[in-house]
């Protein structure tokens, strides 16, 4: 299900010029009502489910309700975030609440290799393999 803003916790991102929802939306479908100063889905039918604005909501505004195939009771489900892990919440209709911490990844900012080592060249474009093959899969099977 499309995301959905609580306006009773929408705070507008304290009436800065774009909200967190706006800067992190990979489909452009959040904005900011400028007369309510409330975010809203401009777009429902658009949205991807990809939950960046319901993590990055400073105050827990917006919600993902759940599909009723692998939530029949009508769920609603409710990422809070800490500084080293992410709580999903799903609430239930009839009350119960189920909650599962999964860490978050503290890799340095910096400390990736982007290539991760193995060579890149215009050549890999017409190549039927993936950039990393063979030596990723530990086989010199297609190697030319």
């Amino acid at each position: 299900m499309p995301s959905f803003v609580i306006n009773e916790k929408c705070d507008g991102c304290k009436a800065q010029d774009r909200t967190a929802c706006q800067y992190i939306c990979p489909n452009d479908l959040m904005v900011l009502d400028m007369e309510k100063n409330k975010a809203y889905n401009r777009a429902v039918d658009m949205c991807w489910e990809c939950y960046s604005c319901v993590k990055i909501c400073p105050t827990q505004a917006i919600e993902i309700r759940g599909y009723a195939d692998f939530m029949p009771l009508g769920a609603v489900v409710q990422p809070m975030r800490s500084t080293d892990a992410i709580m999903w919440a799903i609430r239930f209709r009839n009350k119960n609440i189920k909650r599962f911490k999964f860490p978050i990844r503290t890799t340095p900012e910096g400390s990736i290799v982007p290539d991760a080592g193995y060579s890149t060249g215009t050549d890999d474009l017409k190549s039927p393999l993936l950039r990393t093959e063979p030596e990723s899969i530990g086989t010199d099977l297609y190697k030319k």
